[in-house]
């Protein structure tokens, strides 16, 4: 079992590594398609992500737009949701043409980008409930949509209510209690008791939940930067 899981792993390694080597050399050759086909949907089973080349393929189905799988595409978008906050979703859509974003399930994605953009995340799971033919495809989903909700939280508030923490990550009873033991283990949440029976989460100290630590940092310039300075001025 162990020595299947090491040849699957270093398989995995050569796909990557053949992948980076034929973008380097010819990007815009569509004799390279199959192989980026076949790395988006490695990506997708081994939870990796690389958007270059991701965008690579985009770029390709531009100039062979009869060779375009929506499948394909549709992964990227939904790989590409699961890297936010970057903002790769809106580099990959901008490669998309229009005509294909109008089909049904990529109007779906671009509903789900906009509701995490705005963090309403309960009509975001709710949409995506219906949507799961589409998004569970890709392995880690929740996961990482869950990750962004508390980075949301995380520098948003100082103090969240357990009941907004279940409504973000869509998570409620054992398994919510489970949750938190593991962020308090590892990640130095505090729980605290609110107001009647609700629990409320305390969140670690960033320099965006609590902006006297931004100011404190901002004070201060890096004298290497002062003396980069000079020479300009003069």
């Amino acid at each position: 079992m162990g020595k299947e899981a090491t040849n699957g792993g270093a398989q995995k390694s050569q796909l990557a590594h053949t992948v980076e080597q034929l973008i380097a050399v010819n990007p815009y050759n569509p004799d390279i398609l199959p192989d980026l086909e076949n790395y988006v949907n490695e990506q997708v089973s081994s939870q990796t992500y690389n958007l270059d080349a991701n965008l690579c393929l985009l770029r390709l189905y531009q100039f062979e737009p009869e060779r375009m799988s929506t499948p394909i595409v549709a992964r990227i978008l939904v790989k590409a949701l699961m890297a936010m906050p970057a903002p790769d979703f809106s580099l990959c859509l901008f490669l998309i043409p229009e005509r294909v974003q109008m089909e049904d399930q990529f109007k779906t994605l671009i509903v789900l980008s906009h509701y995490l953009e705005t963090a309403r995340f309960r009509q975001f799971w709710d949409e995506a409930a219906k949507s799961r033919h589409i998004v569970e495809v890709v392995s880690g989903f929740e996961q990482a949509i869950r990750a962004y909700a508390v980075h949301v939280l995380s520098i948003t508030y100082q103090k969240v209510p357990r009941a907004i923490l279940a409504e973000a990550i869509n998570i409620e009873g054992v398994s919510l209690d489970k949750f938190l033991e593991h962020h308090v283990s590892n990640y130095g949440w505090v729980i605290e008791k609110g107001q009647g029976k609700g629990q409320v989460i305390t969140l670690p100290r960033t320099e965006f939940n609590h902006p006297e630590l931004k100011k404190n940092t901002a004070d201060s310039v890096p004298l290497e930067h002062v003396t980069r300075i000079f020479p300009i001025l003069g």
